[in-house]
């Protein structure tokens, strides 16, 4: 993470990745929310009073299938942690997310299953089924990483890759 980032979290929920966010950007960086739930608005508005208050921070209400134009980007990072499961229509709303990233910038899609009975095989599908969804989205470079829990949870990272030819985002 580079201090002059932009950064854009969908679903912050009380505003704990928020707060390491805006610890990692600089003065020149600015880490974005949004979240559909009034209740978390407030708890991660109170959690980064002085980073919003300092300007580094921006909290808004809304959905991930009607983003704000304020959230048009463009972005170095976008990060969904336990959300996606939540989105209508998550192949359409990648690919707006990798239109409102730079290129070259970075998605991180995190998901530990809570479903009953999940386990580690569980939470590798859930992967699975992410990486396919970025894949088709048109990121590249897609990797997963494993945090060893109970059931795991699992990051998948891709990239909005440049066109190496013209030096575009793919387009499709």
């Amino acid at each position: 993470m580079r201090p002059t980032d932009r950064v854009l979290e969908i679903g912050f929920g009380p505003g704990l990745a928020i707060a390491e966010l805006s610890r990692r950007v600089g003065a020149s960086g600015h880490v974005y929310g949004v979240d559909r739930s009034d209740v978390m608005l407030r708890q991660a508005t109170k959690r980064n009073a002085a980073a919003v208050q300092a300007g580094r921070v921006t909290l808004t209400l809304g959905s991930v299938e009607q983003l704000p134009p304020a959230l048009d980007g463009p972005f170095d990072i976008i990060l969904a942690v336990n959300s996606l499961g939540f989105w209508t229509a998550p192949a359409e709303r990648l690919d707006d997310l990798r239109r409102r990233l730079t290129p070259g910038g970075r998605i991180a899609i995190v998901s530990q299953p809570r479903c009953p009975g999940a386990t580690r095989s569980t939470s590798l599908e859930a992967a699975r089924n992410i990486t396919t969804l970025l894949q088709d989205a048109g990121f590249t470079k897609t990797r997963t990483e494993t945090l060893d829990l109970d059931p795991p949870v699992v990051c998948v990272l891709a990239v909005n890759d440049p066109d190496p030819v013209h030096g575009r985002p793919h387009l499709r």
